[in-house]
């Protein structure tokens, strides 16, 4: 046990995450500050739980991933950052399913299906009734079947729209518009049949059940007789993905920026993920979704605004001041697909960037320049290159064109990302002046690369 007898203030020091053998002063020689000062039984025990979760993450991942998300469902960040995770290791994440999902994140063939407890507005008695139906009736047939089963006491409208909104019930009924337009109808109608019940009396479809073609009995099928709304067209993806994002807190069945994965990594090869081990001051590229934009005065009375963004991987919060916020204020929507350059910003211990520019996703394009190795390779061919590209560039504030090279072997193809400084300002020009200068180019949009 170490007794700290004295402690003064050494203002900023280097600290270095050490153990001392004798001397258990926290200042020690030269200026450094002992920190975490552990003994080796305790480094042990971390490097033993370290061999124990490398293990099962290799040899068991999709048990281990469900388990992580699991343990870290409270925390959005965390949880975000996991299910990247599991998207680069080739392990899909489902919605919740009426029919297989329990209350935790849980293992299914090859995929994680979210569990019910990770859905706003269903409780625990809600969970308990519907796994309890499901047991003892099997799987649900349609939502009238559903609500015919359950315990309505436990399970209110909120809680069906909910499991409706997020696809619990997509594997019954793909349109989730159709099932909120019959939610009423149904509700009712086994609220209806659950008082009937309770009080010992049934209805003629109760008796009958219905008959088959050879006149046999079928064995309770009275939600097939359940009311259903005036058809309609189901909702637009991305409705549905904000509707699932609101509920579950992410993005699941699908993610606006997933489609641009690959293009965008070529241009932003650092996630928001890794805002942290970045320098500060960093000119950092990005491929965000715009979350929430909080529009705010600076004491001189100039409007800026505070954002909340994510991409695959997290989310992060960035800034505008007054100047570039007065040239690119247009494009901050809530749900807009950017493209943004900023720089990184650290205060009290967060991890912010200050936006320097923006664009639509949809309105960005490329220049792909091709090159052979040799011209790769080739200082003079280069040197050429640089020339075209520089005179195309100009004002380095106008220049937001990105400029990619295709280096092509046989069969092979290498994408190589010039620098910032070689991006362009017309995309037209630029081709046409490549093809002059004997090197083959074409424009490409990011969204269809």
């Amino acid at each position: 046990m170490v007794k700290i007898v004295t402690r003064k203030s050494l203002g900023v020091q280097n600290v270095y995450d050490i153990g001392v053998e004798q001397d258990h002063n926290f200042a020690i020689e030269n200026g450094f500050i002992a920190s975490n000062c552990f003994n080796k039984s305790h480094s042990t025990a971390y490097g033993y739980v370290t061999y124990q979760t490398a293990y099962l993450k290799a040899n068991y991942p999709l048990e281990y991933m469900a388990a992580l998300l699991t343990a870290n469902s409270g925390d959005t960040d965390k949880v975000q950052k996991y299910i990247a995770t599991c998207i680069s290791m080739n392990i899909q994440i489902e919605p919740p399913d009426i029919n297989r999902s329990g209350v935790d994140f849980t293992p299914a063939g090859n995929k994680i299906l979210f569990g019910f407890s990770a859905v706003r507005n269903v409780g625990q008695n809600a969970i308990a009734s519907i796994l309890e139906a499901r047991e003892e009736g099997g799987e649900f047939k349609s939502l009238g079947d559903f609500c015919d089963r359950i315990d309505l006491r436990a399970v209110n409208k909120r809680t069906l729209e909910s499991l409706i909104s997020c696809g619990a019930f997509d594997k019954i009924q793909s349109n989730r518009h159709q099932l909120t337009q019959d939610l009423p109808l149904v509700y009712d109608w086994a609220q209806s049949r659950a008082k009937d019940r309770s009080s010992g009396q049934g209805s003629i479809f109760d008796l009958l059940g219905g008959f088959s073609a050879g006149s046999e009995k079928k064995a309770n099928n009275a939600f097939e007789i359940a009311p259903k709304a005036q058809a309609v067209e189901d909702f637009p993806p991305q409705k549905k993905l904000q509707m699932e994002k609101e509920l579950l807190g992410f993005y699941v069945s699908d993610h606006p920026l997933k489609a641009l994965k690959q293009p965008s990594s070529v241009l932003a090869p650092i996630n928001l993920s890794q805002l942290g081990e970045q320098r500060e001051d960093t000119l950092l590229c990005a491929v965000v979704m715009l979350n929430n934009v909080k529009k705010v005065m600076t004491k001189k009375g100039d409007p800026m605004a505070i954002l909340q963004i994510e991409d695959l991987t997290t989310q992060s919060e960035a800034v505008v001041f007054p100047k570039t916020y007065e040239r690119i204020s247009s494009l901050l929507v809530v749900d807009a697909r950017l493209i943004i350059w900023g720089k990184v910003d650290r205060r009290e211990d967060q991890t912010q960037l200050i936006v320097e520019d923006a664009e639509v996703v949809d309105t960005v394009k490329m220049v792909m320049v091709e090159l052979t190795p040799s011209q790769a390779v080739n200082i003079e061919e280069r040197d050429r290159l640089r020339s075209v590209l520089k005179e195309q560039s100009g004002d380095k504030d106008k220049a937001k064109i990105p400029v990619i090279g295709v280096v092509k072997d046989g069969n092979s193809r290498q994408l190589v990302r010039f620098g910032r400084q070689f991006w362009v300002q017309d995309s037209l020009s630029t081709v046409i002046a490549l093809q002059n200068a004997r090197f083959p180019a074409h424009i490409k949009p990011l969204t269809g690369s």
